[in-house]
This record gives structure tokens, C-alpha cells and sequence, in this order.
């Protein structure tokens, strides 16, 4: 199911993608913790603005998953105020260096994750989405702890659609800018696999329904220029980001 949520007669929905429509549905995290599938609401078709498809109130992202890196990954947070969906132009910041585009696996989380293990970590996600980890690493060398690199306005493009059924390996990843491939990876391509990423962050911080955990881009990043298009590919879902 590709699940989403639109802002429509000054309410935002929970939608489901089907036949080229958007579909009113419950809430899905109530049907998540029920261990169902969510049911509609009354067949009402809801057209209206496409956004994010979750709210997040924590935004985790994973560093040092990359090939022979010397230390083990590690997470770091990232502020959901810059969350932003697809299509929503982004701007660039021209005081902080250069500009990449990092495409990533986003995991959507589904409820409370005390007692997530590396054995059970499917059974407390929602779905998996598209996610631009828009960085400034110019700020590096001053920025040890990622809060200027990564605190641009919109600079976590999401969505548009969490795909429930993608599970967490296997998943395609392709990253575009300007129209111009420039990776195609995937998930069984990250040195530390989703599941052991998340069982290592619920190590450390309980996250919640609709919380977001970026898996990293170790394959998939690139320099973008004000005015490029970033579009990123995951599971077959595209996210859109004009620039300028």
C-alpha cells in the first residue's frame, strides 16, 4: 500500500494511492499498532495539496555507514522543521559552501520502539519512503556535530508515498540531478544493514509513530547547484526537489 497525507478543505488526510487516486484512510499508525492494514473512510476521494506523507517529531539520520569507514556508524538528529514535500522548491544556501544532494532510504517508524532488536525491527515499521539528506559539508571542519551542514530551511525534502510493503532489503535507490543519473544502489548495498541501524539507534532513544530514520548515503550524494532538479528514487517512489 503507498500511503500519504494531503491537506485538503483546511484539513490534512491520511490518503492511499490507488488506480490515480487519493483515497481517504484512518489514521494508519492506529491501524499499524492493531496490526492491520487501514480501512477506508466512507471511499471519500480527497483532492487537495500532496504533502510530506509523515510529521515526524524526531528526524534520525545515520553517518559513517560507508565501505571500511573506521568507526561504527553513529546517529545523529536533524531538525523536522526542514521537512518539506515533494515538488516544494528548495533554497539553497549560498553562505555555507557547497551543496550536495543526498539520497537516501527513509524509514518510516510504525510505534513505540522499546523492545526493537535487529530480529524484529520489521515489526515496528510503517514503510520505507524517499528522502533528500540536503547537506552543506563545506561546514564540516567547523561543524563537527552536523547542525549547520544540515539545518538549511527544507533541507529534508520526504515522500511523496510510504510504501508498507517494500520491507527492508531489496529496496532500489536511484539519485538523479538535472536530469542526469548519478547512482543506482540500494539497500543491500549499505556495509550496515536497515535493521541493525535501527536496533542500534532504539539502543540509545525511543522513537514513536511517524518518526523518520535516514539510512545514509554512502553511494548516493552529489553536488547541486541553485536551479538543478533532485529527484530520488526509492522502491520506485519519486521525490521531486526544484532548487534555486
Amino acid at each position: 500500500m503507498l500511503i500519504g497525507r494531503m491537506r485538503a478543505d483546511g484539513a490534512v488526510h491520511h490518503v492511499r494511492w490507488h488506480g490515480g487516486r487519493a483515497i481517504a484512510i484512518e489514521d494508519p499508525y492506529v491501524a499499524f499498532a492493531a496490526g492491520r492494514k487501514p480501512a477506508d473512510v466512507g471511499g471519500a476521494v480527497v483532492d487537495g495539496q500532496l504533502l510530506a506523507p509523515a510529521d515526524p517529531r524526531v528526524v534520525v539520520g545515520i553517518a559513517q555507514n560507508g565501505p571500511g569507514h573506521p568507526a561504527p556508524v553513529q546517529a545523529w538528529l536533524k531538525s523536522p522543521r526542514t521537512v518539506v514535500g515533494s515538488g516544494e522548491t528548495v533554497t539553497l544556501r549560498r553562505d555555507a559552501g557547497t551543496t550536495v544532494a543526498e539520497g537516501e532510504i527513509a524509514v518510516v517508524i510504525g510505534r513505540d520502539t522499546a523492545g526493537l532488536t535487529v530480529a524484529n525491527a520489521a515489526d515496528y515499521v510503517l514503510g520505507v519512503t524517499a528522502v533528500d539528506d540536503l547537506s552543506s559539508p563545506d561546514r564540516g571542519d567547523l561543524d563537527p556535530r552536523n547542525f549547520e551542514s544540515k539545518a538549511g530551511e527544507g533541507y529534508t525534502p520526504l515522500g511523496p508515498w510510504i510504501d508498507t510493503d517494500a520491507g527492508l532489503t531489496g529496496i532500489p535507490l536511484v539519485l538523479r540531478v538535472g536530469g542526469d543519473d548519478v547512482a543506482r544502489t540500494g539497500s543491500d548495498e549499505l556495509p550496515v544493514p536497515i535493521a541493525e541501524c535501527l536496533a542500534y539507534v532504539a539502543t540509545w532513544a525511543r522513537m514513536g509513530p511517524g518518526d523518520i530514520v535516514m539510512m545514509g548515503a554512502p553511494f548516493s550524494n552529489a553536488p547541486v547547484a541553485p536551479g538543478q532538479t533532485i529527484e530520488v528514487s526509492v522502491a520506485g517512489i519519486r521525490l521531486i526537489t526544484p532548487t534555486r
